[in-house]
Parts: structure tokens; sequence; C-alpha cells
């Protein structure tokens, strides 16, 4: 069985405030991409890796891959538009790969393991696709158009997603195949899947498994990342 992941990485956002897109901000030392691919490097549930990233920045992406010695990723190739894009892309060139399993993760969740990635895997491995995901923390309002409160669903039915999102390559192919021809854009991954019709499994994720988009959520990461790395604390 052969595992690979593309991590798309192309995005431009900067909301984080340090004026350059967030998977290249240094988090405790090393860009959140960094920690991503190191993680994928390391473990052996995965083969290879496809990195997808700005047009303009793949030469330089690639002296970063090879100085790092990520001999996991196979290739950098250039992003879309927008994620769905740049996942599309990757995925094209990963199905050179002969994958059985494709896993997707966002460039800016530094904190995934072997545990939270075997639980998702296992459940791919049984019902095709599967997704992380955890409950939400606070209520949630369904509002009305006029922004007056509609409804109050139960948290216990409300879930989160989070990536590493893992599917057999064949359904992900095709369910990226069809969108792309309908012009079908989804909020994520696993959304094009059910478009298709298919069941996808929810599997527990981790609150640590932040996705970090603005300043908050890097100051966040910081703590979560020396209390998940005590011995560097004390440097």
């Amino acid at each position: 069985m052969r595992v690979g992941v593309v991590i798309p990485a192309a995005g431009k956002g900067t909301r984080i405030g340090q004026g350059r897109p967030k998977q290249f901000i240094d988090l405790e030392g090393k860009p959140l991409l960094f920690h991503v691919l190191e993680y994928f490097q390391s473990t052996s549930l995965i083969d290879l890796m496809i990195l997808v990233g700005p047009a303009d920045d793949l030469i330089s992406m690639r002296e970063e891959v090879a100085r790092n010695n990520l001999t996991k990723v196979l290739d950098v190739v250039a992003g879309g538009v927008q994620r769905q894009d740049s996942v599309w892309n990757g995925l094209q060139r990963i199905g050179d790969e002969h994958v059985d399993y494709v896993v997707v993760h966002d460039a800016v969740r530094p904190f995934i393991d072997d545990e939270l990635v075997t639980n998702v895997l296992r459940s791919a491995m049984e019902f095709g696709a599967a997704v992380p995901a955890v409950h939400p923390k606070e209520t949630i309002k369904h509002a009305t158009h006029e922004l007056f409160v509609g409804s109050t669903p139960p948290r216990i039915h409300l879930w989160i997603t989070q990536t590493p999102q893992i599917f057999e390559f064949s359904l992900l192919h095709r369910a990226y195949k069809s969108a792309t021809a309908n012009g079908y854009k989804g909020t994520d991954d696993a959304s094009l899947v059910e478009r298709l019709g298919q069941r996808v499994k929810i599997v527990h994720g981790s609150y640590d498994n932040i996705k970090i988009t603005t300043p908050e959520d890097f100051e966040l990461a910081k703590i979560i990342h020396r209390r998940r790395n005590p011995s560097r604390r004390a440097h």
C-alpha cells in the first residue's frame, strides 16, 4: 500500500500580519510549512509528498526542500487561484506515483502526529474517506438573513473539521475531476467527495491541531509548541 500526501502551500494570505504568506512565517526557528514537511518526512506512515507552492517561488522552494534533505518530497508544483485548484494540481501530479491513498494536509497545521494520522488512515481504509474533527466548544447559532437567531443546533451533532483528510486516491481524483468539470467549489476536500454521494467517516481529532491563520492563532501555536516540546522550552 502506498500513501502519498498533497500539501497545498500556495496561498498568499497575510492575515497573520507579518507581510508574507503565513506558511513561511517562523514558529520556534523554522517556517510553519517545514514543521509539516519534517513530520511527514520522519513518519513511516506515508511514502511520498507533493508540495504545491506559489508559481513564482517554485525554484526557491525546491532549493529549500533539497537543502533540508526532504527526500520524500518528489515534486513542487505550481498552485492555482484557490486552494481547491492547488489541491487539484497536486492530485494530478501525485497520480503519476500510483498511490492507493492520498492525504491532504494544510501547510499551516503543524501539530500533527502518528496517532492522529493512523486513526484517520485506518478509517479511510475501511470507509474510503475519513476526516478528523472536534466538537465546537461554544454554542452555535443558525441565523436568519436579518441576523436573528433561527435555531440552536445541538453541539453533539456539530463538528469542526480539520486536516489531514484521507481518501482512496481514485475516489478523491474522481471527486475533484467532477467538481472541476462542473465549476463546483467546496469548502474542504471532503465536501467534494460528499457531493458524489460518498459517505465520509468522522474521526476524533485534536484541539492542538489548529490552523494558524491570525495573530491570535500564532500566539496559541507558540504555547502548544512549547508544551509539546518541553526539552526546547528550557533553552
